[in-house]
């Protein structure tokens, strides 16, 4: 389940995954949904994966987003969650958004490329967080 557009269209090719992409109101610029919508369809699911984008992470604030809306919207969507899975580019790492995604206590993936810094690797390798990288 997810409210990114982006990410429906990215894992729509593999047929052996169902995406459920939550409706509301659609911010084009990130091509995710947000809004109250998306806490209530979340509240009628339970999935193993969520899969989220981020706009930045560091060890002090951990993930996090630079709009308010969409931050929520990763919160609602993440207590029908098992996993919350972390899609994002390495440069992210080490740039703060202005909204800290404070998501519940919940085992965690990140999938980057491998220019991720290896400071930050280790760092959510000790948090817990397994951390994939992608083939470029």
């Amino acid at each position: 389940m997810t409210n990114s557009a982006f990410i429906a269209d990215f894992v729509a090719e593999f047929p052996c995954l169902q995406v459920v992409l939550f409706g509301g109101i659609y911010q084009s610029i990130s091509q995710c949904v947000v809004g109250p919508f998306v806490a209530q369809t979340a509240a009628n699911y339970h999935v193993k994966y969520l899969f989220i984008g981020t706009d930045g992470w560091t060890a002090e604030t951990g993930f996090s987003n630079k709009d308010q809306l969409r931050a929520q919207a990763v919160r609602d969507m993440a207590r029908s969650a098992d996993c919350l899975a972390i899609l994002t580019e390495s440069e992210k790492f080490h740039r703060p958004g202005t909204v800290p995604l404070n998501v519940p206590d919940q085992p965690k993936l990140v999938i980057t490329d491998k220019n991720i810094p290896s400071g930050c690797k280790q760092q959510l390798e000790r948090d817990g967080i397994e951390v994939l990288l992608a083939n470029s």
